[in-house]
């Protein structure tokens, strides 16, 4: 592994589950609880000073299911903290549509999108056929497929020629997907956790995102040095792709705690994903969702310094261009808000400076 050389502190992300529940009737309308907790965890984290803030997307669950209308309704309550998805499955998705909804969201937002994308729940697809029609092959290849219009279409690729009956356009006339931003493409990032995946996101010039799980490849190697691996052959692809070092965000799940007497409350939170014992916190081995072996990492909670310097000796966290806090999922409004802050307030200082 070689030795990263920083410029310039990492920037500082979170991702939160913002769910639907809570819908109320109004004398004038719906509202939900749980959409206005989510704004409210936004607003309060461009306060602390985050650079990005991401959104879990899920579908046929609790979750928000569509990203790109919530984050630019978002975007009117916050004004300079970036928006982003963690991510978004291209299983469900047509390119040309989700070309659209990306170029109009990131223009509502004034340039601030950072969209994450990645396959989806390939190992369990049977039941989203019914909302969302089969896939067309291998879900796999159906979604690099999905990836590789998505991309052409945002790079202006010419779609058709106007015929006749389009108002307004001269017949023969080129047509390329729209609204076309400048810099949008250059803000997609892919979910890829193997060597394979992340070479290949490394060729097509998007950044990087890595999660709290890698595939787990029977090597007994540390979830810290696979993910390392995985950075370094991103680098280097993206490097002899001419795209220069690329971009990298690693997901963390820490929970400072600022009086100990809150231990309690978040131990019991871990994990809500993780196969192992309700409050298991080291890393360990086994089955992801879909049923694929998996290295989960260690998830850290203990006073902001022991967070703090369990992040500056992480070995992908030092390769990376960003690290995202995950806050815990099941977690109260009020829990995650309160683990933003502490983390805000009393890591986030340590780590600019540390890590430079």
């Amino acid at each position: 592994m070689s030795d990263p050389v920083r410029t310039a502190p990492p920037r500082i992300g979170f991702l939160a589950q913002v769910e639907h529940t809570g819908v109320e009737q109004l004398s004038g309308g719906v509202t939900s609880r749980g959409l206005e907790e989510g704004a409210a965890l936004f607003r309060r984290a461009e306060e602390l000073g985050y650079d990005v803030g991401y959104i879990r997307v899920r579908h046929l669950q609790d979750a928000v299911s569509s990203p790109l209308l919530y984050l630019a309704a978002l975007g009117q309550h916050v004004r300079r903290i970036q928006l982003g998805t963690a991510v978004i499955p291209l299983r469900f998705e047509n390119p040309g549509r989700l070309a659209e909804d990306l170029a109009t969201a990131d223009l509502l937002l004034g340039g601030r999108l950072r969209a994450g994308l990645s396959s989806g729940y390939s190992a369990h697809d049977a039941m989203y056929v019914r909302a969302f029609g089969e896939s067309n092959g291998d879900v796999r290849d159906h979604v690099d497929r999905v990836l590789a219009d998505l991309l052409s279409f945002l790079d202006g690729t010419v779609v058709s020629h106007a015929d006749a009956h389009i108002e307004g356009v001269a017949p023969g006339t080129p047509l390329t997907v729209q609204p076309q931003v400048p810099g949008l493409r250059s803000r997609l990032a892919y979910g890829a956790a193997t060597v394979e995946r992340a070479e290949k996101v490394g060729e097509q010039g998007l950044s990087l995102q890595l999660a709290t799980l890698a595939p787990d490849d029977g090597s007994g190697r540390s979830f810290e040095v696979l993910q390392r691996e995985v950075i370094d052959a991103y680098r280097a692809a993206s490097e002899s792709a001419g795209h220069g070092p690329g971009y990298v965000s690693v997901s963390r799940q820490m929970v400072p705690v600022a009086h100990e007497e809150d231990l309690e409350q978040f131990v019991s939170l871990i994990p809500r994903e993780r196969t192992a014992a309700a409050g298991s916190t080291k890393e360990h081995r086994g089955q992801e969702i879909g049923g694929r072996d998996a290295v989960f990492s260690e998830v850290v909670i203990d006073s902001p310094g022991v967070v703090a310097q369990a992040l500056v000796a992480d070995a992908a966290v030092q390769a990376a261009d960003e690290i995202v806090l995950t806050l815990p999922f099941g977690a109260t409004a009020e829990q995650e808000l309160e683990v933003l802050s502490v983390f805000g307030d009393q890591v986030l200082p340590h780590l600019v400076t540390a890590l430079v």
